[in-house]
Order: structure tokens, then sequence, then C-alpha cells
């Protein structure tokens, strides 16, 4: 399994997030998840403007394999989407903790962060999965 940046926290359904300069929140799957779903065929980002809510629904990936709900680890607005995915979702594949984002949201409640799990804890549970 690769390194999991240390400056990103995640739900225990994959997502990550990454708190950047300005209240912006850039959210993706972990290296896991993509490994797990395979070669992926199809994202459906959300729209620009709409609300997320965490713990909700936001996105979807699809892999040969199945479908998989992408949740928000945070609520806010969609305020950009990484539009390189319509053309290249293999690109999750590739860099899922870089280039591979989904897409960033407005964080509306900073005290949400503290309810995801740290990059050790991350590591934990996904260990746990694997066995």
């Amino acid at each position: 399994m690769s390194e999991i940046p240390g400056d990103l926290k995640f739900n225990k359904s994959h997502e990550w997030a990454r708190v950047e300069d300005g209240g912006l929140v850039r959210v993706g799957i972990s290296d896991h998840a993509q490994s797990q779903l395979g070669d992926l065929v199809y994202v459906e980002l959300p729209e620009i403007g709409s609300s997320v809510q965490a713990g909700n629904a936001a996105a979807v990936v699809e892999s040969v394999k199945a479908a998989s709900d992408i949740y928000s680890p945070v609520s806010g607005e969609v305020v950009e989407v990484n539009e390189t995915l319509n053309d290249k979702p293999e690109t999750i594949n590739e860099d899922a903790f870089g280039e591979g984002w989904i897409f960033a949201v407005r964080i509306s409640n900073r005290a949400e962060l503290d309810d995801l799990l740290d990059a050790s804890a991350y590591e934990e549970l996904v260990e746990n999965e694997d066995h």
C-alpha cells in the first residue's frame, strides 16, 4: 500500500479531505479504495454550487467491477470539480492522493474535521479490514 500523506483526514468510507488555504477542503478517495475498486471507467462529479452534507453521497465512481458512492467528509458548497476526470477517470487509479482529487468544498463547519480519522487511525482501519 502506498504511503498515506500525513496532512489528510479520512472518512471510514475511504474518502480523504485535505484542508487548504481559505477554508477549502479538497476531497478524493484513498489509494486503498481505488485499488479495491479496480480500473475506474467513469466519475460522476457533483455540480459546482451544490451543497453537500458530511456523510452524504456527493459523487459516484464507476469501475469495471461496480459503482460506488463518494461521501463528502465535510459539509459545505462545492466550489471546484476535477474536470480532468471526465476524460481520464483512471487519474484516480494513478494518483489517488494528488491529481486524482474529485471535488473541493468551501467548508461550512470546521468542527466536522475533528470527526475524521487522521492518517495513522486510517492506516489502522485499512490494516484491520485486510485481516
